[in-house]
């Protein structure tokens, strides 16, 4: 008797404890076994991700093991997170003096590290207790597999590019890159900022991904003027709220903050460059994770609105401004209805908490006590404006009587800032 393996055979298959027998290998057995899976949704529905974009860990200066960051963000229900080390992405092999690490993040941080993950994780070597002693840290392609879980949580790779020019800081983020991107440098801030930019860009051209490039904290060290955002024009993000007490958020008596710099910024943009508005990011730039002063996790964030949760689908809705920033308050939808030249915004309650929407807009024209003004508020959870004749865009801010679970300055309150729309998109 010859037995015969080919196409129809006697098959079992074992899933999670669960026997299908089958006479071919098929389509019969195959959906059998996907009936028991969580499957990939063939018409999922648009709806938000929570993610930050802005962190860093023990691979530049941050005070934790990525592994620990990681897992603060995904048990909060984030979506997604991109660790962006200054001028290194987390790849190869990168051991660290113990003693460093301790104080970096605190006595008790590789302790902790190795209640959560194991002693078997965790890899040392020289003599323990002593100055020579040193320990592991594990490159993104180790421990992602820990922690990413489909239509979940993912993690992106991403470097926080830090430079300098004319002895001033000009940091860029690129998100989902597969190089690093040295910093390139210039004789002035605004060529240093071009010079990376077009840098990022010319991966993103040469790899075929999706990169998104974003300006970090402008006011940080007085760096980045609004001049300077405007000119930059082929940069279409940066961040209008970080969560870093450094960052001169408020400006001072002589120097604007960030939000009226981004009017300004896009201002000079559609009246004086005919070059596409500027959006806005939230982002935490975290380094504290031990209760430590300083910048800490869950500050700022962006909620992105995409079928998938991947990096190609959040970045292409980014680019369609498909997204708004949030340091606390959540939004149920944004809609910008181009035929009506109407925004409109509706914002999910709070049940302790009031809420007043802010549109702003600049107006056209020479008059610069006219870029960047309130010309309507609501108390209401849905509300909408109408752009005027004389409106170059609009953008809306939600303002909640809440105060952040962790706030930057005494006054702050928790906010969320849509992007701004206009009728002839760029």
């Amino acid at each position: 008797m010859r037995i015969r393996f080919g196409f129809f055979m006697v098959c079992a298959l074992v899933l999670n404890g669960f026997t299908i027998t089958s006479t071919s290998f098929g389509q019969d057995a195959l959906s059998a076994v996907t009936a028991e899976m969580d499957p990939v949704p063939t018409e999922p529905k648009v709806r938000y991700w929570k993610g930050n974009i802005h962190t860093h860990s023990l691979w530049s200066d941050g005070g934790d093991f990525p592994e620990m960051i990681c897992e603060w963000y995904r048990v909060r229900d984030y979506n997604f997170l991109a660790l962006t080390e200054h001028n290194v992405l987390a790849e190869g092999q990168r051991w660290k003096k113990v003693v460093d690490v301790e104080k970096r993040g605190g006595p008790d941080v590789i302790k902790k590290y190795k209640t959560r993950y194991g002693g078997s994780w965790v890899e040392t070597k020289g003599t323990a207790g002593t100055p020579e002693e040193e320990i592991r840290l594990k490159p993104l392609d180790e421990y992602r597999y820990l922690l990413e879980e489909r239509g979940k949580f993912i993690l992106i790779p991403a470097e926080e590019i830090t430079d300098s020019a004319e002895g001033k800081p000009v940091h860029m983020n690129a998100t989902n890159i597969s190089e690093v991107i040295k910093p390139v440098g210039g004789p002035t801030v605004r060529e240093a900022m071009q010079n990376n930019l077009r840098a990022i860009l010319e991966q993103e051209k040469n790899q075929g991904r999706e990169i998104l490039p974003h300006v970090n904290h402008p006011n940080f060290g007085w760096a980045i003027t609004a001049e300077d955002l405007a000119s930059v024009i082929a940069e279409r993000f940066f961040e209008v709220y970080n969560g870093h007490p450094g960052v001169n958020h408020l400006g001072d008596k002589s120097r604007i903050g960030i939000e009226k710099m981004w009017d300004v910024a896009n201002y000079i943009r559609l009246t004086k460059l005919d070059a596409p508005l500027l959006y806005g990011v939230a982002t935490d730039d975290s380094h504290e994770y031990s209760g430590k002063e300083g910048s800490r996790p869950g500050r700022g964030w962006v909620m992105v609105r995409s079928e998938y949760l991947t990096p190609e689908h959040l970045i292409r809705a980014m680019k369609k401004a498909d997204f708004y920033a949030s340091s606390g308050v959540t939004l149920r939808d944004v809609q910008f209805d181009e035929s009506q030249k109407t925004l409109r915004v509706n914002i999910e309650p709070d049940a302790n908490a009031t809420y007043r929407t802010d549109y702003i807009v600049s107006k056209k024209g020479d008059d610069a006590t006219k870029i960047g003004i309130v010309v309507a508020s609501s108390t209401e959870l849905e509300s909408s404006y109408v752009l005027q004749n004389d409106d170059l865009y609009v953008r809306a801010m939600v303002i909640s009587s809440l105060k952040p679970a962790d706030p930057v300055w005494k006054e702050q309150q928790q906010q969320a800032w849509t992007q701004p729309f206009c009728v002839e998109s760029k």
